[in-house]
């Protein structure tokens, strides 16, 4: 069984690229959410103008890692990158 988590990420590429090293997770996926524009570019996030937040979804097999133990990891990335 695999479920997914989407984790808010400030700027994703770190943050998906320390995901993909967690064991149990399965894939990652980066992305955008909220806002008003539709489909923006990394550009046009990036202009702080667009209200959309860089976000990392991560498909993860819970008999290995919990969404908890995600959790835990994703503020331990995003602090790291601060």
């Amino acid at each position: 069984m695999t479920e997914i988590a989407t984790f808010g990420a400030g700027c994703f590429w770190g943050v998906e690229a320390a995901f993909q090293r967690v064991p149990g997770v399965i894939d990652t996926a980066v992305g955008y959410t909220g806002g008003e524009m539709p489909n923006p570019t990394y550009k046009d996030v990036c202009t702080d103008e667009t209200g959309h937040a860089e976000v990392v979804q991560v498909s993860f097999d819970p008999t290995k890692v919990t969404y908890e133990q995600l959790l835990e990891a994703s503020g331990r990335l995003t602090t790291q990158r601060k």
